[in-house]
């Protein structure tokens, strides 16, 4: 089916790049990528802080599965092979924990299997043919999965609260390493910034993680390389995982939200795990690929470890404009690390963190999964953009007194605006007024701006019950482990 797919993606090559409306389920709004319908600028709403979270490894549909007016579904489709034929079938997702110990493949060539491209659409079919990374034998079942309600029980209170985006894809169809550079620019080409925006034979973007495993920048080991993708959705070698080794660097290029908040002297911080040797985690930094933060001295000011600094910064007044806040694996929701639980109690002490305090009112938080996990989702991303995304739909969670009142019974909002990764990059540029990152999709993707509503009076703040407290994450020695592989 990957060379079905394939054949597919080069025959779209000279399509438009704006993307069509969404497929798959019903009653999920059709909302193009294009000019967003909602607009903001920074003199003109009371946002002085945005604090984005970053979990793991999720789908939409494996934490939301049966959540009020979201789109999700409780059975699959899978295609079963009758004969020399494959037969697409139904089949009923397992409800378990959290905890449970299954990690499915999620790199690119496993969103194509997923998706089985019909036409321009994704049948989302395909999850049970995915092959596992280690053996190479399909997944069968494991990939139709969803998280038991009672186990998350925080994010599930934090949507009914406050708002939910139903329609949130990750850029591109690949895993965390490529997602962490999207939550940091919004996405991941890496030639001339015109190819870039008008994308020709030769634009490349970075996919799918470094061959150096378990760090993924410029402290990866010598003769690391990482895969790149044409707009005909082939793979090739790339370069080294640092930005000076990038082809659009020696121009300027491969610039991040740092270039712009820098420029404009807007505060920053990185809240990242300690690894090994008490160093700052070079997995899940996003910032160790870009080669002026790694070897400049905002690597020792701005790059933060351990992530729960933000709690001294919270209640010492001393929170920056705007916070990218990673997880410890123990808490970061990844499938497959032993019997942790924690990952909902670690954002709701953040969230209660800045509610209690007086940064409530001046604040967004905006909690997002970085990739899909490799588990099931019921809707079709939209139509190729033909630089290997987007993706399948990830959670995303809007936490502030501006997100608008929704109809739920305690207010929660949802939206079925179609987002991207770069609808939170252009939310964060709007609010601080920050302009636009070169040869990204931040400009055409709709800005999650419209989740707010920045003219009605500021709602107060109800804390979220969670099992851990703040005070576990203060005194729980670091895991050190590697965060993510892949």
């Amino acid at each position: 089916m990957t060379t079905r797919r394939l054949q597919t993606l080069a025959a779209l090559a000279g399509a438009s790049l704006i993307l069509s409306a969404c497929g798959g389920v019903s009653g999920l709004s059709s909302v193009p990528r294009g000019p967003q319908s909602h607009r903001h600028h920074g003199s003109s709403v009371p946002i002085q802080h945005i604090v984005l979270i970053v979990q793991e490894n999720r789908s939409f549909n494996n934490l939301f599965a049966g959540f009020p007016g979201a789109t999700s579904t409780k059975t699959g489709k899978e295609l079963v092979l009758q004969g020399s034929k494959y037969v697409q079938k139904s089949i009923k997702l397992k409800k378990v924990a959290l905890t449970d110990h299954g990690n499915v493949t999620h790199l690119y060539a496993a969103f194509l299997t997923a998706c089985d491209m019909q036409g321009s659409t994704c049948a989302m079919d395909g999850f049970d043919l995915i092959k596992y990374v280690r053996n190479g034998k399909p997944e069968g079942k494991a990939p139709y999965q969803y998280v038991n309600p009672k186990a998350i029980v925080p994010y599930w209170t934090m949507a009914e609260q406050w708002g939910l985006a139903n329609a949130m894809f990750q850029t591109q169809g690949s895993d965390s390493f490529t997602a962490h550079q999207e939550l940091i620019r919004g996405g991941t080409c890496i030639t001339s910034v015109t190819s870039c925006e008008t994308p020709n034979g030769s634009t490349l973007s970075l996919i799918d993680p470094p061959t150096s495993g378990a760090v993924w920048g410029c402290d990866s080991p010598y003769g690391a390389t990482t895969p790149v993708i044409n707009i005909y959705g082939q793979e090739s070698t790339g370069p080294f995982p640092c930005s000076n080794k990038f082809p659009d660097y020696v121009s300027g290029g491969y610039e991040t939200l740092r270039d712009l908040l820098d420029a404009k002297s807007v505060s920053w911080k990185y809240y990242t795990p300690t690894w090994k040797n008490n160093t700052p985690s070079a997995l899940w930094d996003a910032f160790d690929v870009i080669a002026p933060v790694r070897y400049g001295p905002e690597w020792t000011t701005n790059i933060v470890s351990p992530e729960t600094t933000i709690f001294s910064d919270i209640s010492g007044g001393t929170l920056p404009a705007m916070s990218w806040v990673i997880p410890s694996a123990n808490n970061s929701d990844h499938p497959g690390y032993p019997g942790q639980d924690t990952g909902p109690s670690w954002v709701a002490s953040v969230v209660n963190a800045i509610g209690s305090s007086s940064y409530w009112n001046s604040t967004a938080i905006i909690v997002v999964w970085d990739d899909w996990g490799g588990f099931y989702d019921p809707v079709a991303p939209p139509q190729r953009d033909l630089q290997g995304g987007p993706g399948f739909r990830v959670p995303m969670i809007a936490i502030s007194p501006y997100v608008q009142l929704g109809s739920g019974s305690q207010g929660g909002y949802i939206s079925n605006t179609t987002y991207e990764f770069a609808s939170v990059i252009r939310f964060i540029e709007d609010t601080f007024s920050l302009g636009r990152i070169p040869g990204t999709p931040d400009a055409s993707s709709n800005s999650i701006g419209d989740m707010f509503n920045f003219s009605q009076s500021p709602r107060g703040f109800t804390t979220i019950p969670s099992t851990y407290k703040k005070a576990y994450f203060l005194h729980h020695k670091p895991s050190e482990l590697p965060v993510d592989t892949e």
